[in-house]
């Protein structure tokens, strides 16, 4: 992996405290004329006398505590800089799976990355959103119309069995889990749309160029296992039980938990092919081009291994694809939840949230936000025809509702 040819964990320690622009070219992006820098959550344009920072032309991309409006709720979000990394394993590597294959390159922009998992304390107030949803519908308030439909979210229904989701726990620092992708990918319109800042599942070359950190091993710290129990909860040490977030040691972007304690929804399709048609589009991609959409209802990809899995499962490359019917085996509904799982190794996902520097246009965020398989949309119309379901239009405005709920 390389960021303008002297990237090493030595030059990351160096970044925290001296400009990154010794280590990276100048982004050629500017933020909204319209905006100052300075009323950016995320933006200095003071350049930072200690404490991680990336350079950008905007000013300097900083560390910053995101408050979900409405709520004492917080999301610790982490400066991450752009650079290249080839995805993927080599095929001479001991753990190399060929669907990690074969290895292509990728730039990816500057972003934010959550320092930790998406944890129940942040998600159950997601969930609150549907009885708020459901009280605003009976009102007559927040109806859709042609004007407001693009800013609709809906939300999870209330847990048939708890049990399912719950059998580990719902403290408020554990990583919250069983959510399907359509799920994560409401919640972070959700978010979005209440905060005016674009929140998103990451692309899996995203993921995995956070998750590295600027390493080429196995794993961002080295190649090996042996070491896990200092950065990871997995099979051997974790009782299997998921723990609280950022108790083990970050890796070098400040980033707690990318190999174990819960799987990671990405934005990506997952094909056993792994990267060939990628390799077909040619020698360097951007990280938008690099994304292999879904085409079915599942064989979704997460990545990073859960506290269920044993140590190749963990590596930075490793992957899996989702299997609705597998994993949802005990749900009752018909048909089948749209929201959440109920089976293993679905009580060992997750996700978090990333936030690029640079806005995505509306046409590609839309992609990350929305329903995109008539499978999919066929459960959750059902649910809306029978009024187990609402869509509902989110704005700023919508802090004050939650904040006289809860």
């Amino acid at each position: 992996m390389r960021l303008n040819n002297c990237w090493t964990k030595t030059c990351w320690t160096l970044m925290w405290g001296c400009a990154l622009a010794v280590c990276l070219p100048m982004i050629a992006t500017s933020l909204d004329a319209a905006e100052p820098a300075a009323a950016v959550p995320g933006i200095s344009q003071e350049k930072p006398t200690e404490g991680p920072f990336v350079a950008v032309e905007g000013g300097y991309m900083v560390p910053y505590v995101l408050e979900i409006p409405g709520s004492s709720v917080t999301i610790d979000m982490v400066p991450v800089p752009g650079g290249k990394f080839k995805l993927g394993s080599p095929e001479d590597s001991d753990e190399h799976v060929e669907d990690e294959g074969p290895q292509v390159e990728i730039e990816v922009g500057p972003m934010w990355v959550a320092r930790t998992e998406t944890t129940w304390r942040e998600y159950r107030l997601y969930m609150s959103m549907y009885n708020i949803f459901k009280t605003l519908q009976s009102k007559g308030l927040r109806e859709l119309d042609d004007d407001n439909k693009v800013d609709a979210v809906t939300a999870p229904t209330e847990l048939y069995d708890p049990t399912y989701t719950f059998e580990y726990g719902q403290d408020n620092s554990l990583p919250a889990v069983t959510m399907t992708q359509y799920a994560a990918k409401q919640y972070t319109k959700w978010l979005s749309k209440l905060t005016g800042q674009q929140y998103r599942l990451p692309t899996e070359a995203e993921w995995e160029y956070a998750c590295r950190a600027g390493s080429e091993t196995a794993y961002h710290f080295g190649d090996d296992p042996d070491a896990l129990d200092d950065y990871a909860w997995y099979y051997d040490n974790s009782d299997e039980l998921p723990h609280e977030v950022g108790t083990k040691q970050p890796n070098e972007f400040g980033l707690y938990d990318m190999h174990g304690n819960v799987m990671e929804w990405v934005i990506d399709g997952y094909t056993e092919e792994g990267y060939v048609a990628l390799e077909e589009l040619g020698a360097s991609l951007s990280f938008v081009d690099a994304i292999q959409w879904p085409e079915t209802h599942d064989n979704r990809t997460v990545r990073g291994g859960s506290f269920q899995d044993d140590p190749e499962l963990l590596r930075a490359a490793a992957r899996l694809g989702s299997q609705d019917e597998e994993w949802k085996v005990k749900d009752p509904n018909i048909p089948l939840s749209p929201w959440w799982y109920t089976d293993d190794p679905a009580r060992g996902i997750g996700f978090r949230i990333f936030r690029s520097y640079q806005e995505l246009d509306d046409k590609l965020i839309t992609k990350f936000w929305e329903i995109d398989n008539e499978d999919i949309q066929f459960d959750v119309d059902i649910r809306m025809e029978e009024g187990r379901g609402v869509f509902t239009p989110v704005d700023p405005s919508l802090a004050d509702t939650i904040r006289e709920e809860n």
